[in-house]
């Protein structure tokens, strides 16, 4: 596991919602033309505040969902239980450790702890989950070669 980069997209609290969403697609888009990943992993809306926040939530979540899809990444989401277990080893660990464990995982140090840390615990979990579910061949290099020739 390498920590490539990471950031926090800060789009305002201001100006209507479809100018918003518009400016925090443009940024992912830049940001997946840059990295061009092949498997985005995103938080499942767990809780909000309020309605209005779960709404908001809930239209900048689909913002992300479509950029990925527009950038061809295939797309992973996990509930934040299952993010916390992939990081801590326990799916009720607070904030502030899943933030110390992602910072000693990736040896790196984190300013904006809390928002970026929450995204690259995500990314983290998504890595574990891919690696869990690739296929396994138990096979010596010899064996699969005489297989591959036909030989017996």
């Amino acid at each position: 596991m390498r920590h490539v980069d990471h950031g926090v997209l800060a789009v305002g609290e201001d100006g209507p919602i479809e100018v918003r969403l518009a400016a925090l697609h443009a940024a992912l888009a830049r940001a997946f033309e840059v990295h061009r990943p092949e498997i985005v992993a995103i938080e499942e809306v767990f809780h909000a505040r309020n309605a209005r926040s779960a709404i908001v939530l809930g239209q900048a979540r689909g913002v992300a969902l479509l950029a990925a899809a527009q950038a061809g990444a295939r797309v992973r989401s996990f509930a934040p239980a299952v993010i916390k277990q992939a990081v801590t080893g326990t799916g009720r660990a607070e904030k502030e450790q899943v933030g110390r464990m992602v910072c000693m995982l990736l040896g790196i140090t984190v300013r904006d702890r809390v928002d970026a840390t929450d995204a690259l615990a995500a990314a983290i979990c998504g890595l574990l989950r891919v690696r869990e579910s690739a296929p396994r061949v138990a096979h010596s290099d010899g064996l699969a070669a005489r297989a591959a020739r036909g030989r017996r």
